[in-house]
């Protein structure tokens, strides 16, 4: 997944976003920080949200069902994953994966897992925590074998 693609399925679904959340144009575009001409244009489909404003949205409407949806319960790790070009060794608490998450390989208390929706990658420690995300799989795979190996 790009910053692209994630602006372009945002923006597809900001109107979904906002009468979920039960917002009128004008919350909305105040809660997220743009004008409601800004807001109407995106949810026609005449414009695109800015990186920002997905930022904003996916944030601030983490639990809704529509911001769920489009990145498997992560929405916030997958962002992070996409601006920063991966994670590594930043452990982040997880729910070890139950219902988004596919597992790969296990191996000395980690887990290698592929996201179902998102379809970005983490490694999980014994205790679920992340310590490691990105979007590249061979890169992702490389990581897990080395992290298992230095055991």
């Amino acid at each position: 997944m790009t910053r692209e693609e994630i602006i372009m399925q945002v923006s597809e679904k900001l109107r979904l976003i906002r009468t979920e959340a039960g917002y009128t144009q004008d919350k909305m575009a105040d809660v997220i920080g743009v004008s409601k001409k800004t807001l109407v244009q995106i949810e026609k489909g005449r414009v695109l949200a800015n990186w920002s404003t997905v930022v904003s949205i996916c944030a601030l409407f983490r639990e809704a069902e529509t911001v769920q949806f489009l990145f498997g319960n992560e929405p916030l790790e997958v962002l992070e994953t996409v601006a920063l070009d991966g994670i590594d060794v930043r452990k982040t608490k997880t729910m070890g994966g139950r219902i988004w998450w596919r597992v790969l390989s296990q191996k000395k208390g980690f887990i290698l897992q592929q996201n179902i929706l998102s379809k970005h990658f983490r490694i999980l420690d014994e205790r679920n925590y992340r310590i490691f995300s990105s979007f590249d799989e061979k890169h992702s795979k490389q990581r897990f074998k080395e992290l298992t190996k230095s055991i």
